[in-house]
């Protein structure tokens, strides 16, 4: 398995380790529900170091760029993020992703850690205008400081003025003495707070000064399952579960990422353009349960008569809510929210309801 600048930390910490992605990566620390509500309410730290960063540079870097993701980088200027996807050439989703654009002709595009070699692959086989392409995966670690307090704790240890940094934007500035540490304003659980992208070889004074500046906080490692729950409770996608490579962007909702501008000739437009014309059959939809029960990935949902309409693609017990909440795909005339649905759950048909998340309430 890879390891991260962070993983012998966490094992010395006591975490819960398991292969994701190739990746030893921490499950949990002190318990999934207290690393959850610890995000909710001070702050947390995650390791996110086995995330992809490909540099896309030169000055074909734009032009490469709005031909492979669905969303119109054209808009974006230096110091501006946006969350976009790979749409591949049968209808579905290569990935999604974070296009960083860190100066004219410079852009840096984050993505999952399971798909890195098949994004670089993409990329690579899709570079039809020249762009220079770096995959500096290995070469840049992450974390992201999460909850109401990030700001606060990380405040302490760089110049650079965070609240500065409104959503989905970033600086580069000096953090705990480290020069050109990206910080970042993405966030993946609704609580609020920052990402910061470095070298490897920095990690460790960075994770100190952080836990350091957060003590009064009460400051925790948060793993990778109260991760999967927070993104949850706010209804944000996960690639492999709620986007696949058959899953459209359209389907998934995500029809606000996929512009259909002027000049903008991505890939598979004409037939996402036809299937926006003509509506979808199926759409992803949050639900929450009425009946007790747990939604599970690959349950089936049904109708009030028993009939298959779709299937579970997320689900959890809500930390926050104390109830089942899931998200999956519904044949479309159940997708409205309001509409009562039905979980099976090895066997047994249990009420749900169709909502729009979050599913957070005080998001």
């Amino acid at each position: 398995m890879k390891t991260t600048p962070f993983t012998e930390k966490h094992i010395a910490l006591g975490a819960k380790m398991h292969e994701f992605a190739g990746y030893n990566m921490p499950i949990e620390y002190s318990g999934i529900i207290d690393e959850h509500m610890t995000v909710c309410q001070s702050v947390g730290v995650f390791d996110v170091s086995h995330m992809g960063e490909f540099w896309v540079k030169g000055p074909h870097a734009l032009e490469f760029i709005q031909e492979v993701t669905s969303n119109n980088a054209a808009v974006l200027t230096p110091g501006k993020v946006q969350y976009t996807c790979f749409p591949n050439e049968t209808g579905g989703i290569v990935d999604d992703l974070l296009v960083y654009a860190y100066e004219p002709e410079k852009y840096m595009l984050v993505v999952n850690a399971a798909n890195i070699e098949k994004d670089w692959n993409w990329c690579v086989s899709h570079n039809k205008v020249g762009a220079e392409l770096e995959n500096s995966s290995d070469r840049i670690a992450q974390l992201a400081i999460q909850g109401p307090k990030a700001c606060d704790t990380l405040q302490k240890l760089t110049p650079v003025d965070l609240k500065s940094i409104p959503y989905y934007t970033f600086k580069v500035g000096e953090f705990a003495g480290v020069p050109n540490v990206i910080i970042s304003n993405t966030g993946y659980t609704g609580a609020g707070g920052f990402e910061l992208y470095f070298y490897p070889e920095v990690a460790m004074k960075i994770w100190d000064a952080i836990f350091e500046a957060g003590k009064e906080f009460g400051i925790k490692p948060i793993g990778l399952g109260a991760r999967d729950t927070l993104r949850l409770e706010m209804g944000f996608c996960l690639y492999g579960n709620d986007i696949t490579d058959e899953t459209s962007p359209l389907e998934a909702g995500l029809g606000w990422i996929t512009k259909f501008v002027e000049g903008k000739n991505f890939t598979n437009r004409a037939a996402l353009e036809k299937q926006k014309a003509e509506g979808v059959s199926r759409k992803l939809v949050g639900f929450e349960m009425i009946d007790r029960g747990i939604p599970r990935h690959g349950y089936a949902l049904l109708n009030e008569a028993g009939e298959a309409i779709g299937h579970v693609t997320s689900g959890t017990m809500s930390p926050t809510r104390k109830i089942g909440i899931g998200m999956g795909y519904v044949k479309i005339e159940y997708a409205k929210p309001g509409t009562e649905i039905y979980l099976d759950n090895r066997g047994r048909k249990l009420k749900a309801q169709v909502v729009k998340p979050p599913f957070r309430k005080n998001s």
